[in-house]
């Protein structure tokens, strides 16, 4: 005898959960359709890594994916094929958020640096982001990440930050004192936070980086939930939970005007390497350009 109790089970022989999920993937496609301020663009395909040259014909045909979707892209280097992007970005009527690639790597630096002012110049960037999670992983000194900043405030005019983890910028409040912006990464994930006090703990991380702003603007740079790949702590990987993690993100952003970039516009094989299984899957299109939430 079936248990009339079982919260699985309605009357109607359809599982509550499938009609969540169907829930989550209509407002997900929602506010894609409506627009969100941003996603994290790489336009890096099967076969290829982050050390490939991309022209700009497959920047076009990623990009073209994506644009209907977003006014801003935040690109994450401007060399090897990606300085092109913000040009074509803005072909189609998009915004950037230029990153220039910073690491132990001096004489790559300079390329990278030299060509995202170049791309301010001429009038392709609206934001520049001057390396990466560089601090996090130790590449660079604090003094020297200051110096790259500030080279790019005294030639371009427009805003110039840095994009860390929310707790850097704690860390190294001289490098937060020397940004226009504070760009940070928000990601409950990597922290191991189950899906049900993750968004919490995403709006936390958001508030200390404006306790450590001083009144500067403060924008996510990169946030996300993966769908496949193995668990951080009590952070699983699901269709589910990425579809409830970006609405839950998005809406909350575009409530309290909140520029947000979601991470990422596609999936990315080649991240495997660095971030295990689950770092192929954080997009919200897989790998050939298809919709993955509805």
């Amino acid at each position: 005898m079936s248990n009339p109790y079982n919260r699985k089970q309605s009357l109607s022989g359809i599982n509550p959960e499938q009609l969540h999920e169907a829930e989550l993937s209509r407002r997900l496609k929602g506010l894609l359709e409506d627009k969100i301020h941003g996603l994290a663009f790489s336009p890096v395909m099967d076969g290829q890594s982050n050390t490939s040259e991309i022209s700009a014909e497959q920047i076009e045909a990623r990009l073209s994916v994506l644009a209907p979707h977003i006014d801003w892209i935040r690109t994450f280097s401007c060399t090897r094929g990606h300085q092109h992007s913000p040009r074509i970005a803005k072909q189609m009527g998009l915004s950037s958020m230029v990153g220039a690639w910073i690491d132990y790597d001096l004489d790559y630096n300079e390329q990278e640096l030299a060509n995202a002012i170049a791309i301010a110049k001429a009038g392709e960037a609206g934001i520049l982001a001057i390396g990466n999670e560089v601090l996090l992983r130790g590449e660079i000194s604090e003094d020297q990440l200051i110096s790259y900043i500030q080279r790019a405030q005294a030639e371009t005019d427009i805003p110039v930050g840095y994009v860390d983890a929310y707790f850097i910028f704690e860390n190294y409040p001289r490098v937060a004192e020397a940004c226009d912006v504070i760009l940070v990464n928000c990601y409950p994930f990597w922290e191991g936070y189950p899906i049900e006090h993750a968004h919490i703990y995403m709006r936390e991380m958001y508030r200390r980086s404006q306790r450590v702003a001083n009144g500067k603007p403060v924008i996510i740079a990169e946030t996300g939930w993966p769908n496949l790949g193995s668990n951080e702590l009590a952070a699983a990987p699901s269709k589910m939970n990425a579809m409830k993690y970006f609405v839950d993100a998005v809406q909350w952003a575009k409530s309290e005007g909140i520029d947000l970039f979601y991470f990422a516009g596609f999936d990315e094989a080649w991240k495997i390497e660095k971030e295990g299984d689950v770092g192929a899957y954080w997009g919200l299109w897989n790998k050939d350009g298809q919709p993955k939430y509805y």
